[in-house]
């Protein structure tokens, strides 16, 4: 049911279980998610509040206007959650245009699926146009 269902939280899987014949209380449901580790998923209070630990990474595109397509790209990548596990997506996005370039899906989170998205929007739309140094990614412009 957790599965299938996965923002249900202790009070409606109470009420499914009883529907289905199970005789349960809230209390016991509450116990066994809590033992096996799963709990509902719903936005919480809260979830856009930075961590004062984080390194906050500098907006390299101040001042800059982006005035026609393939002057910027970015990439994303997210989950796609399924029944037996997830599917990893991956795209390469044209900031003038929002338009999707490329992208790529992969069941294992590894670099191969990432590449390859690269390539082709490479291939398809050669290269963007600007002159900006790419981020290092440890918290300092190279």
């Amino acid at each position: 049911m957790y599965t299938k269902y996965p923002f249900y939280g202790s009070r409606k899987i109470t009420v499914e279980l009883r529907k289905k014949g199970y005789q349960v209380n809230i209390k016991r449901v509450k116990r066994l998610m809590k033992k096996m580790g799963i709990r509902a998923i719903y936005p919480e209070p809260n979830t856009s509040c930075p961590n004062k630990n984080h390194h906050i990474y500098p907006y390299l595109f101040k001042g800059i206007t982006i005035s026609y397509p393939n002057y910027v790209w970015s990439t994303d990548i997210t989950y796609l959650r399924l029944k037996k596990g997830f599917l990893y997506l991956v795209a390469i996005i044209d900031w003038y245009s929002r338009y999707v370039l490329s992208w790529e899906l992969s069941n294992t989170i590894d670099t191969f699926f990432c590449v390859t998205a690269l390539e082709e929007a490479l291939e398809i739309r050669h290269t963007p146009k600007n002159n900006i140094r790419p981020f290092s990614g440890k918290g300092n412009i190279s």
